[in-house]
């Protein structure tokens, strides 16, 4: 992942507690003269040092734990993580089997982000028993090491087995770095034998797959595990007494069962299919996500390579969104599988607004509901008020092909006097297509260094053929106006819209002066037994 380099001013508080948590890890840096002859015994003394802080007298550790704040526990879960630099990295890497290795920059929202989870996910794995050696690397601050172990972006996270790096592809939370990182080193399933560990599983995990199997054998138990390595985000759990089991998923009646859990209303989904990989993956895929997934800086990635590829976003603000949760999972439920709910917060600037801008309404304050249809990368806009049945009229539309693609649009513009007419997406029919004069249209984009140019060309070639009623000059902003038949990808372009086939508009070139311009348009608009007025 790669990110700008700047940080905003809305993230200071997460960076400056970014800037916190490092402080609380011990930084390992053989340069200095007072680290170098110890280097070697870095992760000793750091476990060490862990042991020491579990070995207190009873009487001074309960003491201590009635003031143990979250600094506390955050700086004991950062010590657990190894701070990689240009001198100790190669060693690190090289003699131990598993290193998971985060690649971060103290600037890096993301960063700041995911490090607190990270900890935490390091503390989880040495509890387990995990043989994953946790470790951290400030790409910034060592560049030459970030380049040699392949980080390009921040964060990055990376997994060497043996010396040799797999790019990491679960999840951003503590839970689902611990899951990834055990599937990946040898546990991809946990085995559920008494009612103890039952309960013990439920409270650690919020989401995960049973299998129940009256033998841990057969085809559907090959399936099963097969599906278990190869999914990269839940953890899967086995059991073979279906009292045990039913502890986890109340309602199942037969071994070879396998169903998911979610902590949501929609709480248990059993599987129906057979027992083949690929399908295990492709039901958890359309039935992992909550009835409605808030959409955050970490989920972004997984939400939007979603196979559900009809998407409902609600836009609105966190209050108002509470009262429009529960109906909302309600319409939600009805489209299970075929259409996916995302809520963003819309004070939320940097998830929000890109959405918005997409739509001309990134200055909006009230909800919102749009939707994407991602094969074919179409928007759309309910245009009625948000109401439970009018989100849920609009989700049946969407599904039977009803609903309008959405094109954005500026108000449209008072063009009195005007020599070059603006032309918006709500009026590019009447102005150009359907306008039966010929129509040198300019398409520009504010940011576009060329464009100021252009349209100077074009206020005077408009004055040059101000007498020639055949003939319109426009312009349309298209960084805020879209048409199904206005496709540009370069800024300025001009085209030359003749009348009676404005299917197939002429491309002029923006390179060419005033004069070559004036004696194109003469060529193709005026009358061939009139004179040819080229000269400006």
């Amino acid at each position: 992942m790669l990110f700008s380099k700047n940080p905003t001013s809305r993230f200071l508080l997460l960076t400056l507690t970014f800037v916190l948590l490092l402080s609380f890890s011990i930084n390992i840096n053989a340069s200095d003269p007072t680290n170098s002859e110890d280097d070697s015994d870095d992760l000793e003394q750091l476990l060490a040092l862990d042991e020491q802080e579990d070995q207190l007298p009873e009487d001074q550790d309960q003491e201590s734990s009635s003031r143990f704040s979250e600094a506390e526990v955050l700086s004991k879960a950062q010590r657990i993580v190894l701070e990689l630099n240009s001198d100790n990295s190669k060693r690190v890497i090289d003699e131990n089997e598993f290193v998971l290795l985060l690649g971060y920059a103290p600037w890096c929202v993301r960063s700041a982000e995911l490090m607190p989870q990270f900890a935490e996910a390091a503390t989880s794995l040495k509890e387990l028993g995990s043989p994953v050696l946790m470790a951290k690397l400030d790409a910034e601050r060592y560049p030459k090491v970030a380049s040699l172990l392949d980080i390009k972006g921040f964060p990055t996270l990376l997994l060497f087995v043996n010396g040799t790096s797999l790019a990491y592809t679960g999840g951003f939370s503590a839970e689902e770095i611990v899951i990834w990182a055990r599937k990946k080193t040898g546990v991809p399933v946990i085995r559920i034998n008494t009612v103890t560990e039952a309960e013990d599983f439920l409270k650690k995990h919020h989401m995960f797959v049973i299998g129940l199997f009256e033998k841990f054998e057969g085809s559907d138990y090959k399936a099963f595990i097969k599906a278990a390595m190869s999914d990269n985000e839940i953890q899967f759990a086995e059991a073979s007494n279906i009292e045990v089991a039913k502890l986890l998923y109340p309602d199942i009646k037969a071994t070879n069962f396998l169903g998911i859990v979610k902590s949501e209303p929609e709480r248990y989904t059993a599987y129906d299919g057979t027992f083949e990989m690929e399908n295990i993956l492709q039901f958890l895929d359309y039935n992992k996500f909550a009835l409605v997934t808030r959409l955050t800086e970490l989920n972004s990635v997984k939400v939007y390579s979603s196979p559900v590829k009809l998407q409902v976003y609600v836009f609105a603000k966190a209050d108002d969104f509470k009262t429009l949760l529960e109906p909302l999972q309600d319409v939600a439920r009805k489209f299970i599988t075929k259409v996916m709910f995302i809520y963003i917060d819309i004070v939320d600037e940097n998830l929000a607004k890109p959405f918005l801008t997409l739509f001309g309404l990134e200055e909006s304050k009230n909800t919102l509901v749009t939707a994407f249809d991602n094969k074919g990368s179409s928007k759309y806009l309910l245009q009625s008020d948000p109401t439970p049945s009018n989100i849920e009229e609009f989700c049946s539309g969407l599904l039977h092909g009803s609903i309008s693609t959405y094109f954005k649009s500026q108000p449209i513009p008072d063009n009195n006097n005007a020599s070059v007419l603006a032309v918006v997406g709500k009026t590019f029919d009447d102005l150009v297509l359907n306008s039966p004069k010929n129509v040198l249209l300019e398409v520009y984009t504010p940011w576009c260094i060329n464009c100021e140019t252009t349209s100077k060309q074009v206020e005077k070639l408009a004055k040059h053929f101000k007498g020639l009623n055949s003939l319109i000059f426009a312009k349309i902003d298209a960084s805020a106006n879209e048409h199904p038949k206005l496709q540009v990808d370069d800024y300025p372009s001009l085209f030359l819209y003749k009348a009676g086939d404005k299917d197939n508009p002429i491309k002029l070139s923006t390179k060419s002066g005033s004069k070559e311009l004036a004696a194109f348009i003469n060529k193709q608009v005026r009358p061939k037994d009139q004179a040819a007025k080229d000269e400006l």
